[in-house]
């Protein structure tokens, strides 16, 4: 069996921590049943002090013959990356979340038949599922911490020792079943065509390209009659933005929903639909937005509406907010002007 890794050997990619224990590295790599065997590669910034990596491979010297199953490749570039991906069997990653930005090698190794067992971080936090290779750590930040890096040195040796390579040496001695029920297929199938430069460039030409162009050919018809419209209410919104505010805020608990009332003081620049009032929930990283809907004008208050939105009651009142945001057909919100009223809490 084959382990790989290769990468730029920054030091948020801790390049030393598969070599944390060389003694028990060592005896995972050489067990006479499974054979292990790993391939290092790298380049380092030439300014670049002697990194964490040098320690660890001082542990293996050249005369022993454990050393054998440890590979350490030189003059790190794209060919020899192009020839370690399709030689893998399982790809290792271990940045430090949450500095992988993306991690491109694993993707490579994908149409390759490899597998990947990287920190649930860049890609692979949106690609793990149990089915299509394994995942390292618990998906939370804990910066430079050493006794971490430890725990999860530990951790790697463990998914090794009890998953990967037992799997890896039942699927060979038991080769007469159907491919498709190995995690290498499964993570081509399933995997590679989300993760591909085919699918990105595509994404990017129709969701983005080709709208952009269509609004530029709109925006300067009838030599820019749309564009100065544009322009004139972005200087319209700039001059009543500070007008605008909120009135009083209601809330009544129904059942499993909590239904807000929000009283609203707009002004002429945001009448007609031009603006929308939206409920907006943070839950940890996550976000839930409800567009509100206008229900009644205020008594007697020119420019004054109550919205109304319904939004689930498993949340406290106290998570959710209301904000005033700009539309205009034809604008990017917020690309083209990001202003936000909130309200006052």
């Amino acid at each position: 069996m084959t382990l790989g890794f290769a990468r730029r050997f920054a030091t948020y990619k801790r390049p030393n921590l598969l070599l944390h224990d060389s003694e028990r590295l060592l005896r995972l790599l050489t067990n006479p049943q499974r054979p292990v065997q790993l391939i290092i590669a790298g380049k380092a910034h030439p300014r670049t002090r002697r990194g964490s990596l040098d320690s660890g491979v001082d542990a293996f010297h050249p005369e022993d013959r454990d050393a054998q199953h440890v590979t350490f490749l030189s003059d790190y570039d794209m060919l020899l990356t192009g020839q370690l991906v399709q030689g893998v069997d399982v790809w290792i990653n271990t940045p430090r979340r949450p500095w992988e930005a993306c991690g491109t090698s694993g993707m490579k190794v994908l149409v390759n038949g490899g597998i990947n067992l990287s920190e649930l971080d860049g890609w692979w936090a949106e690609a793990y599922t149990p089915e299509v290779g394994w995942a390292l750590g618990d998906g939370k930040e804990h910066g430079d911490d050493p006794p971490w890096d430890v725990a999860e040195a530990e951790a790697l040796y463990g998914l090794l020792e009890r998953e990967v390579i037992p799997e890896f040496y039942t699927v060979i001695q038991t080769a007469s079943r159907s491919l498709s029920s190995h995690a290498s297929a499964r993570s081509m199938v399933r995997l590679t065509p989300r993760f591909s430069s085919n699918r990105t460039v595509r994404e990017y030409t129709e969701q983005y390209y080709l709208p952009a162009a269509t609004a530029y050919h709109l925006r300067i018809a009838n030599k820019g009659a749309i564009g100065r419209q544009m322009v004139d209410w972005q200087h319209s919104l700039e001059q009543k933005w500070t007008t605008l505010h909120f009135g009083e805020v209601k809330v009544e608990t129904r059942g499993d929903q909590h239904v807000f009332e929000v009283q609203v003081c707009l002004n002429d620049s945001t009448r007609g639909g031009a603006r929308r009032t939206l409920r907006r929930r943070r839950h940890g990283q996550c976000s839930v937005r409800q567009e509100m809907k206008r229900v009644r004008q205020l008594a007697g208050a020119s420019g004054g509406y109550v919205y109304s939105a319904a939004v689930s009651a498993a949340r406290p009142t106290a998570d959710y907010t209301a904000r005033v945001i700009p539309r205009c057909d034809g604008v990017a919100i917020p690309l083209e002007d990001a202003r936000i009223l909130w309200q006052p809490r």
